[in-house]
């Protein structure tokens, strides 16, 4: 037992200890709050400079690209219609008949795509001067030969396509997409392919590396196509409507010219909506895919080249 004086100098000694204690604890714990405070702030202060730069830049390529559409208005478009429509116009009214026109259409459509050519102009020829109907069978009669004959070229060319592809391995992965699972997978993401700002000549010759089959391909490629058909046809006929205001005879009038407005902006948010949509689409296909995924970057893209497979799809099977 321990005397009330021993007591009250062991109480007295132990003070200065609990006082020290609680000052380290106080200014540790003070200097770590604000650490971690620091820490929250800067990654946030970071996140509000980028997106003050992102606005910055967004707006700057807006005023760029209204600039460059108020030019195009004003000098491009008064130049396609003086030195390129017209003369295409009146050459195909004296030069063909409208079944040769229609023939060279077609054989141009499936032809330009083996060279990697785009075959818009055809698209938009063929909606001047056939309109929707024939128009119409024309671009896809023509588009589907066109998207045959590289498939089956390209299987030819398989392991050199192949090796083409390493050099893109984040476009490489984004065709494995289509050749993996069911018939109704590889349909879908085919059609995604087809509306999306993917490039659609390139496309025709690389999937032949997936196990991509071959009518899903065809009636995805198809399907695909049915929207971009009808917007070429439809901006053909509106060229060749501001060309007759233009440069021949014909007024329009009031219904007319609402018409005509109401109708281009419908296309064109809805050419905006179909490629937000497929590309939103595929890139969440990707991420699904990759979701359980933990590797390094290297690794990932030695992956996502090994999943290409080496043997040949099978043609015209179900």
């Amino acid at each position: 037992m321990l005397s009330p004086s021993e007591e009250s100098g062991k109480y007295a000694n132990s003070v200065p200890h609990v006082r020290e204690d609680s000052e380290y604890v106080r200014l540790v714990i003070s200097n770590e709050t604000n650490r971690v405070e620091a820490d929250i702030l800067q990654p946030q202060s970071e996140a509000g400079v980028k997106s003050f730069w992102w606005w910055i830049k967004a707006l700057a390529w807006c005023l760029v690209t209204i600039a460059c559409v108020l030019i195009f208005l004003k000098w491009g478009v008064p130049f396609l219609f003086e030195k390129i429509l017209l003369p295409i116009m009146r050459w195909e009214a004296t030069a063909f008949g409208r079944p040769v026109l229609a023939l060279v259409l077609v054989a141009s459509l499936a032809l330009f795509p083996v060279f990697l050519i785009p075959s818009g102009p055809s698209m938009w020829l063929a909606g001047m001067i056939f309109g929707y109907g024939f128009g119409f069978v024309i671009i896809m009669v023509g588009t589907t030969i066109g998207m045959i004959l590289p498939y089956l070229i390209g299987l030819y060319f398989r392991d050199r396509i192949h090796q083409w592809l390493k050099k893109w391995p984040r476009n490489a992965a984004m065709i494995r997409l289509a050749g993996e699972g069911s018939w109704l997978h590889q349909f879908r993401v085919v059609a995604l392919f087809r509306v999306s700002p993917f490039p659609y000549t390139i496309f025709n010759y690389a999937i032949v590396v997936t196990s991509m089959r071959f009518w899903p391909y065809l009636w995805g490629s198809i399907a695909g196509m049915v929207p971009e058909a009808f917007i070429y046809i439809y901006s053909g006929r509106l060229l060749r409507t501001f060309a007759d205001v233009k440069y021949g005879n014909y007024h329009l009038t009031t219904v007319e010219i609402v018409y005509n407005t109401l109708s281009l902006i419908v296309a064109i948010v809805t050419t905006v909506a179909f490629t937000v949509y497929a590309k939103n689409a595929l890139n969440e296909l990707k991420r699904a895919e990759t979701s359980g995924v933990e590797e390094s970057a290297s690794d990932h893209v030695s992956l996502e080249m090994e999943k290409l497979p080496l043997e040949k799809p099978h043609i015209f099977t179900l």
